[in-house]
């Protein structure tokens, strides 16, 4: 298997991965969104609310909210020594209260104070709720790792998308060069150099076959590759998309020892 690094960015990655089947590719989509762990508020203590929103309502917002996930840190519940019931390894306490004086003010995340300072809101811009003028919100909230399988709001990953390496390929005897194809394709793909039809960023095709479709019969032919797959993964906020796919490796790796290591049981 070769991955090769396609375009990284603060809070997404591109990557090709070769020489795998198509079961592998939905495998590693399927761990990155139910299998790697991240922070997320599960529960939350409202003190004291007089806002016009329901108890209800603002708990389920904080869940919501992306949490910046230390994964040396913290154990899952499971598998701390406290066996789930809290403690500094597997919670971590946030708390807020607002009151404003003289006029309104929107809540946001960045009002949450965390007792680690590692652990905080991925953003500080997301709205909680509004307060009019006395009213109070005072929160402790516990957030903890969990995992996509047991509830979405764990999953670290906003977006990860898998799809075929594109293969396209121009029959210069069918081409009449009418520069319709140019024109149609919307990642602009299609170019014509001088007298000839090329094509360019191929990894950007959208495999809608626009192209095929409005030049000659035959002209231009799409295929995929079977062993290579292009993914966008687009984090949450909650891990960096280097360490969601480095994570992602090391538990499909354990995974796939662990199933070796029964089937050889059973010999």
């Amino acid at each position: 298997m070769e991955i090769t690094i396609i375009n990284k960015q603060d809070d997404s990655i591109h990557f090709l991965v070769e020489d795998v089947d198509v079961a592998f590719a939905n495998a590693i989509r399927r761990v990155m969104l139910t299998k790697l762990p991240a922070m997320a508020i599960d529960e939350v203590l409202i003190l004291e609310n007089t806002s016009v929103m329901y108890d209800e309502m603002i708990a389920q917002r904080l869940g919501l909210i992306p949490i910046v996930t230390d994964l040396d840190s913290y154990n899952l519940p499971q598998d701390c020594e406290c066996e789930g019931k809290g403690c500094s390894l597997c919670q971590c306490t946030l708390t807020l209260e607002v009151e404003p004086e003289d006029e309104e003010v929107v809540v946001y995340s960045r009002s949450l104070t965390s007792q680690d300072p590692k652990i905080v809101p991925a953003s500080g811009n997301i709205p909680i709720t509004k307060l009019a003028p006395h009213q109070r919100l005072i929160i402790e909230a516990y957030a903890r790792l969990g995992t996509g399988a047991e509830n979405a709001k764990f999953q670290p990953v906003a977006t990860v998308a898998y799809k075929y390496v594109p293969v396209i390929s121009v029959d210069k005897s069918k081409c009449n060069l009418c520069e319709e194809c140019v024109k149609i394709c919307p990642k602009n793909i299609m170019k014509v150099d001088g007298s000839t039809l090329s094509t360019q960023n191929t990894l950007d095709c959208s495999l809608c076959e626009a192209c095929v479709d409005v030049c000659e019969p035959g002209a231009i032919t799409i295929d995929s590759k079977k062993n290579a797959f292009l993914f966008k993964v687009e984090s949450t906020g909650s891990l960096s998309p280097e360490t969601i796919v480095s994570k992602t490796a090391e538990i499909l790796k354990t995974k796939i020892q662990a199933a070796l290591d029964y089937a050889n049981s059973l010999r």
